[in-house]
Protein backbone atom coordinates (compact mmCIF):
# COMPACT_ATOMS: atom_id res chain seq x y z
CA UNK A 1 0.00 0.00 0.00
CA UNK A 2 1.20 3.67 -0.33
CA UNK A 3 0.20 4.37 3.58
CA UNK A 4 2.96 6.75 4.59
CA UNK A 5 5.15 7.42 1.25
CA UNK A 6 5.28 10.50 -0.55
CA UNK A 7 3.33 9.96 -3.91
CA UNK A 8 3.22 11.83 -7.43
CA UNK A 9 -0.33 12.29 -8.09
CA UNK A 10 -1.58 14.28 -11.55
CA UNK A 11 -4.35 16.70 -11.39
CA UNK A 12 -6.81 14.78 -13.84
CA UNK A 13 -3.65 13.53 -15.49
CA UNK A 14 -2.25 17.17 -16.72
CA UNK A 15 0.52 17.69 -13.65
CA UNK A 16 1.79 16.41 -11.02
CA UNK A 17 1.73 17.28 -7.30
CA UNK A 18 3.87 15.11 -4.81
CA UNK A 19 2.16 14.77 -1.43
CA UNK A 20 1.64 12.33 1.46
CA UNK A 21 -0.15 9.28 1.46
CA UNK A 22 -1.99 9.59 4.87
CA UNK A 23 -4.99 7.29 3.85
CA UNK A 24 -5.66 4.40 2.30
CA UNK A 25 -9.11 2.58 0.94
CA UNK A 26 -11.25 2.02 4.09
CA UNK A 27 -9.65 4.56 6.39
CA UNK A 28 -11.32 7.48 7.80
CA UNK A 29 -9.31 11.20 8.23
CA UNK A 30 -10.18 13.46 10.66
CA UNK A 31 -8.44 16.89 11.70
CA UNK A 32 -9.25 18.22 15.28
CA UNK A 33 -7.28 21.87 15.58
CA UNK A 34 -4.27 21.16 13.24
CA UNK A 35 -4.24 16.82 14.67
CA UNK A 36 -4.90 14.66 11.78
CA UNK A 37 -6.70 11.16 13.11
CA UNK A 38 -6.75 8.47 11.06
CA UNK A 39 -9.44 5.69 12.37
CA UNK A 40 -9.59 7.53 15.37
CA UNK A 41 -5.79 7.22 16.29
CA UNK A 42 -3.21 10.00 16.21
CA UNK A 43 -1.21 10.41 12.68
CA UNK A 44 2.22 8.37 13.24
CA UNK A 45 5.26 9.17 11.44
CA UNK A 46 4.02 12.34 9.55
CA UNK A 47 7.24 13.66 8.06
CA UNK A 48 8.79 17.31 8.70
CA UNK A 49 5.40 18.95 9.48
CA UNK A 50 5.01 22.79 8.89
CA UNK A 51 2.34 25.20 10.57
CA UNK A 52 1.69 28.97 10.57
CA UNK A 53 2.70 30.84 13.86
CA UNK A 54 2.29 34.55 15.50
CA UNK A 55 5.84 34.85 16.55
CA UNK A 56 5.64 38.00 19.48
CA UNK A 57 8.65 40.19 20.34
CA UNK A 58 9.50 42.83 22.66
CA UNK A 59 9.49 44.91 19.78
CA UNK A 60 12.87 44.98 18.55
CA UNK A 61 13.13 42.87 15.18
CA UNK A 62 14.12 39.14 13.97
CA UNK A 63 16.93 39.82 11.21
CA UNK A 64 15.91 37.95 7.47
CA UNK A 65 18.92 36.03 7.68
CA UNK A 66 18.34 34.23 10.84
CA UNK A 67 15.12 33.25 9.39
CA UNK A 68 17.12 31.57 6.69
CA UNK A 69 19.44 29.61 9.01
CA UNK A 70 16.21 27.95 10.63
CA UNK A 71 14.93 26.57 7.30
CA UNK A 72 12.28 29.08 6.99
CA UNK A 73 11.33 29.08 2.94
CA UNK A 74 7.94 30.56 3.07
CA UNK A 75 7.12 34.40 3.05
CA UNK A 76 7.26 36.10 6.72
CA UNK A 77 4.72 38.98 6.86
CA UNK A 78 5.28 41.78 9.74
CA UNK A 79 3.79 44.60 11.28
CA UNK A 80 7.01 46.45 12.35
CA UNK A 81 5.83 46.03 15.92
CA UNK A 82 7.36 42.91 16.51
CA UNK A 83 5.12 40.47 15.42
CA UNK A 84 5.80 38.03 12.64
CA UNK A 85 3.51 35.85 10.86
CA UNK A 86 6.02 32.51 9.98
CA UNK A 87 5.36 28.66 8.87
CA UNK A 88 7.81 26.60 11.08
CA UNK A 89 8.63 23.04 11.46
CA UNK A 90 8.56 22.00 15.35
CA UNK A 91 12.66 22.48 14.57
CA UNK A 92 12.43 25.93 13.62
CA UNK A 93 10.02 26.92 16.25
CA UNK A 94 12.31 25.29 19.14
CA UNK A 95 15.51 27.46 17.65
CA UNK A 96 13.22 30.81 17.63
CA UNK A 97 11.95 30.04 20.97
CA UNK A 98 15.57 30.83 22.34
CA UNK A 99 15.93 34.32 20.82
CA UNK A 100 16.22 36.50 23.96
CA UNK A 101 14.11 39.22 22.05
CA UNK A 102 10.68 36.76 21.01
CA UNK A 103 7.64 36.80 24.06
CA UNK A 104 5.86 34.22 22.37
CA UNK A 105 5.11 31.64 19.75
CA UNK A 106 1.15 31.28 18.81
CA UNK A 107 0.10 29.07 16.65
CA UNK A 108 -2.35 29.74 13.71
CA UNK A 109 -5.49 27.81 13.75
CA UNK A 110 -8.76 28.01 12.01
CA UNK A 111 -11.54 27.56 14.68
CA UNK A 112 -13.78 24.88 14.19
CA UNK A 113 -16.98 25.38 12.35
CA UNK A 114 -15.16 27.97 9.98
CA UNK A 115 -16.20 27.36 6.54
CA UNK A 116 -13.36 27.44 3.82
CA UNK A 117 -16.03 27.24 0.61
CA UNK A 118 -12.36 25.95 -1.25
CA UNK A 119 -12.24 22.86 0.35
CA UNK A 120 -14.04 19.29 -0.40
CA UNK A 121 -16.26 19.11 -0.64
CA UNK A 122 -17.09 22.43 -1.31
CA UNK A 123 -20.79 22.13 0.79
CA UNK A 124 -22.07 24.69 3.05
CA UNK A 125 -22.92 21.60 5.41
CA UNK A 126 -19.94 20.67 5.34
CA UNK A 127 -18.28 23.74 7.22
CA UNK A 128 -14.43 22.82 7.94
CA UNK A 129 -11.36 24.17 7.12
CA UNK A 130 -7.79 23.79 7.18
CA UNK A 131 -7.06 23.32 10.62
CA UNK A 132 -10.46 21.56 11.39
CA UNK A 133 -11.91 18.98 8.90
CA UNK A 134 -13.82 15.76 8.57
CA UNK A 135 -14.56 12.97 8.91
CA UNK A 136 -13.98 11.85 5.72
CA UNK A 137 -13.98 8.06 4.78
CA UNK A 138 -11.83 6.74 2.19
CA UNK A 139 -13.60 4.82 -0.59
CA UNK A 140 -12.23 1.36 -1.38
CA UNK A 141 -13.40 -0.72 -4.44
CA UNK A 142 -15.67 -3.19 -4.23
CA UNK A 143 -17.41 -1.67 -1.58
CA UNK A 144 -21.06 -0.63 -1.80
CA UNK A 145 -22.11 2.34 0.58
CA UNK A 146 -25.92 4.04 0.69
CA UNK A 147 -25.88 7.39 -1.33
CA UNK A 148 -28.42 10.25 -0.85
CA UNK A 149 -28.16 14.02 -0.98
CA UNK A 150 -26.78 14.29 2.52
CA UNK A 151 -23.21 12.85 1.60
CA UNK A 152 -23.54 12.50 -2.80
CA UNK A 153 -20.96 15.89 -2.32
CA UNK A 154 -18.68 13.24 -1.42
CA UNK A 155 -18.61 10.63 -4.18
CA UNK A 156 -20.38 12.89 -7.10
CA UNK A 157 -17.28 13.29 -8.97
CA UNK A 158 -15.84 9.55 -8.27
CA UNK A 159 -19.02 8.60 -9.79
CA UNK A 160 -19.58 10.68 -12.75
CA UNK A 161 -15.99 11.40 -13.82
CA UNK A 162 -13.06 9.22 -12.23
CA UNK A 163 -15.78 6.27 -12.79
CA UNK A 164 -17.30 7.38 -15.69
CA UNK A 165 -21.18 7.05 -15.18
CA UNK A 166 -23.98 9.28 -15.63
CA UNK A 167 -24.88 11.21 -12.70
CA UNK A 168 -27.71 13.14 -12.46
CA UNK A 169 -30.02 14.93 -9.15
CA UNK A 170 -33.61 15.93 -10.11
CA UNK A 171 -35.20 16.95 -6.74
CA UNK A 172 -34.76 14.48 -4.09
CA UNK A 173 -33.94 11.27 -6.65
CA UNK A 174 -29.71 10.38 -7.78
CA UNK A 175 -29.71 8.72 -11.38
CA UNK A 176 -27.00 6.83 -12.48
CA UNK A 177 -26.85 5.79 -15.83
CA UNK A 178 -30.47 6.25 -16.11
CA UNK A 179 -31.44 4.51 -13.26
CA UNK A 180 -32.59 5.61 -10.01
CA UNK A 181 -29.68 4.73 -7.31
CA UNK A 182 -29.69 4.65 -3.91
CA UNK A 183 -26.21 2.69 -3.18
CA UNK A 184 -23.28 2.77 -5.07
CA UNK A 185 -20.29 0.28 -5.31
CA UNK A 186 -16.83 1.61 -5.86
CA UNK A 187 -15.00 0.34 -9.05
CA UNK A 188 -11.03 1.82 -7.61
CA UNK A 189 -9.28 2.54 -4.50
CA UNK A 190 -8.79 5.36 -3.45
CA UNK A 191 -5.86 7.78 -1.36
CA UNK A 192 -6.35 10.90 0.94
CA UNK A 193 -3.09 12.70 0.86
CA UNK A 194 -1.71 15.93 2.41
CA UNK A 195 1.24 17.63 2.22
CA UNK A 196 3.88 18.59 5.03
CA UNK A 197 3.59 22.15 5.01
CA UNK A 198 0.39 22.01 6.39
CA UNK A 199 -0.41 25.74 5.92
CA UNK A 200 0.42 26.18 2.37
CA UNK A 201 -0.72 22.59 0.51
CA UNK A 202 -2.96 22.03 -2.40
CA UNK A 203 -3.63 18.67 -1.08
CA UNK A 204 -6.99 16.41 -0.63
CA UNK A 205 -8.90 18.82 1.96
CA UNK A 206 -8.90 20.76 -2.06
CA UNK A 207 -8.79 18.06 -4.24
CA UNK A 208 -10.80 15.16 -2.58
CA UNK A 209 -9.92 11.76 -2.96
CA UNK A 210 -6.97 10.66 -5.28
CA UNK A 211 -7.72 7.39 -7.32
CA UNK A 212 -5.67 4.79 -7.45
CA UNK A 213 -5.35 5.39 -11.32
CA UNK A 214 -3.84 8.90 -10.44
CA UNK A 215 -0.86 7.99 -8.64
CA UNK A 216 2.27 7.93 -11.00
CA UNK A 217 4.94 6.75 -8.78
CA UNK A 218 7.08 7.56 -5.21
CA UNK A 219 9.07 10.38 -5.04
CA UNK A 220 12.59 9.21 -3.40
CA UNK A 221 15.20 11.56 -4.00
CA UNK A 222 15.66 15.20 -3.95
CA UNK A 223 18.45 16.16 -7.40
CA UNK A 224 17.28 19.93 -7.56
CA UNK A 225 15.82 22.36 -4.34
CA UNK A 226 15.04 26.01 -5.37
CA UNK A 227 14.70 28.99 -2.99
CA UNK A 228 11.29 30.93 -5.04
CA UNK A 229 11.95 34.49 -3.40
CA UNK A 230 15.76 34.43 -4.45
CA UNK A 231 17.58 34.70 -7.95
CA UNK A 232 20.80 32.35 -8.67
CA UNK A 233 22.93 35.33 -7.81
CA UNK A 234 20.84 35.97 -4.76
CA UNK A 235 21.35 32.16 -3.85
CA UNK A 236 18.70 30.55 -4.81
CA UNK A 237 20.01 26.88 -4.86
CA UNK A 238 19.20 25.34 -1.44
CA UNK A 239 22.35 23.42 -1.69
CA UNK A 240 21.58 21.78 1.90
CA UNK A 241 18.81 20.04 1.09
CA UNK A 242 19.96 18.38 -2.47
CA UNK A 243 20.82 14.79 -3.51
CA UNK A 244 18.73 13.76 -0.60
CA UNK A 245 16.55 10.83 0.03
CA UNK A 246 12.98 11.78 0.91
CA UNK A 247 11.79 10.28 4.03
Amino acid sequence: EYFGDIIARPVDKRENFIKRCIGIPGDTIRIIDQKVFINGKPEQNPGKLQYKYLVKTDGSAINQKNFEKMDVTEPVATDNNGTYEVTLSEESKAAIQKFSNVVSITPVIASAGTWDPNLFPYDSAFRWNVDNFGPVWVPKKGVTIPINLTNIAFYKRIIDVFEENELKIEGNTIYINGKEAREYTFKMDYYWVMGDNRHNSADSRYWGFVPNDHIVGKAVFVWLSLDPKKSLIDGKIRWSKLFRFVK
